[in-house]
């Protein structure tokens, strides 16, 4: 998302997340943003569409739209049903820390 002016006031999407959103928020918008991404980036490298996702993860090709538009908080089977066929999993580890 830009982070240009969004209205006269000179208030810009930045300005609205960090008056509007927790850092916990914060966080879980940009970890869905990262994945949103990443996701439609894999599919792309694979060459492969939606539809033919759907067919190999049984996820609905709605669904996987939506969760490529961030439209959706899809559930982690989900997520793992349509990352499994792209080659990619979830991984855990530490988030960085603020002191660096």
């Amino acid at each position: 998302m830009s982070e240009e002016y969004i209205s006269p006031r000179g208030h810009s999407w930045k300005d609205v997340r960090q008056t509007l959103l927790t850092p916990e928020e914060r966080a879980a918008s940009q970890l869905r943003v990262a994945m949103m991404i990443e996701l439609s980036n894999a599919r792309a490298e694979k060459g492969i569409s939606q539809q033919q996702l759907e067919e190999m993860s049984g996820v609905k090709q709605p669904i996987i739209s939506r969760m490529e538009k961030g439209s959706t908080k899809p559930q982690l089977d989900t997520v793992l049903k349509v990352l499994a066929p792209l080659g990619k999993t979830l991984y855990i580890g530490d988030l960085p820390s603020a002191n660096g």
